[in-house]
């Protein structure tokens, strides 16, 4: 088939791959604009259009969807259908409609699950055991069209949500391959979402602080689902560091928030009773470290709360 790609993010990169090799023909990428990225504030393109481009493949990258200009160049193409994963802008009417087998996207998450933006994050945050890759037929909704496949996997206790990005986006390009393959002949059949849906908002700095009086699965939860942006954070003995990662420990608690241990490991208290070690921490304007390398020279006393 013919496809335009629309994709942005380095979870975009994958499926951009699986369609230039296999026996469909990408006509043209749209990306978002290059940003401005890091302190210095470096103009950096979006991973897909490095990809694309590397690929010699046409890349556009309007501010807006919503004049014609962007619905003109996709008519001139005139792709068989449109390919949506991460893209980050909402597709109008006008261009929804112009191919023939549509527009479709590669959603992660089970739908009617979680709807928006940040749907591997939520799963992480909320504690999820599964979760898995919508391929979607779109429509004028958001993420509210029928479902043409999905592929479900396990959420491991300990795994972060930059692991599972990486995770996903694999499975989504497999399963994208897969469902073109299978509408080109017929063999897909859409099927309404079923079941409540949960927005998931966009992640920011707002969620970053730990409430020690939260349960330990809850905190660690947190821990893996902000890894490795924005990142959990908390305070000890005043100063603020980022926790990049813990796992459940099975440690008797006490204090929410106090440490309880602190020699080569630090367990720390959470507000249910039970306990959490701290695997990678980072200070301000410092690398993340492993905890025994943080702690051989950082003193943080038995007895300390955390803030």
């Amino acid at each position: 088939m013919k496809i335009v790609f629309m994709g942005t993010p380095d979870f975009a990169v994958p499926s951009l791959e699986a369609l230039i090799n296999s026996n469909n023909e990408v006509l043209a990428v749209f990306t978002q604009p290059d940003k401005k990225v890091g302190r210095k504030q470096i103009i950096t393109p979006p991973p897909v259009k490095d990809t694309a481009e590397a690929e010699g493949i046409p890349v556009y990258q309007p501010q807006s969807l919503k004049n014609s200009d962007a619905a003109d160049i996709i008519e001139s193409l005139n792709p068989d259908v449109i390919i949506v994963v991460a893209y980050g802008k909402i597709l109008p009417k006008e261009i929804l409609k112009i191919p023939r087998f549509g527009c479709i996207n590669v959603h992660a998450s089970l739908l009617p699950k979680y709807r928006g933006a940040a749907p591997i994050q939520w799963a992480v945050l909320n504690g999820d055991s599964e979760t898995g890759v919508c391929i979607m037929q779109m429509d004028e909704g958001l993420d509210t069209g029928d479902i043409l496949l999905c592929e479900k996997t396990e959420i491991g206790i300990n795994e972060t949500s930059e692991e599972l990005f990486e995770r996903l986006s694999a499975i989504g390009a497999a399963s994208l391959v897969n469902a073109l393959d299978m509408l080109e002949n017929g063999e897909l059949t859409p099927v309404k979402q079923l079941g409540e849906s949960t927005y998931a908002s966009m992640i920011d700095k707002s969620l970053c602080p730990i409430d020690w009086n939260k349960s330990a699965f809850e905190i660690h939860n947190k821990i893996r689902g902000l890894q490795s942006w924005p990142c959990a954070t908390a305070f000890i003995n005043g100063n603020e560091y980022k926790i990049h990662k813990s796992v459940l420990s099975d440690a008797t608690g006490a204090e929410a928030g106090e440490v309880i241990y602190s020699k080569n490991a630090l367990t720390v208290s959470c507000g249910d009773g039970k306990c959490i070690d701290i695997l990678e921490i980072q200070a301000q304007g410092k690398k993340r470290m492993d905890i025994k390398a943080f702690l051989a020279g950082n003193r943080i006393e038995q007895g300390t709360i955390l803030k």
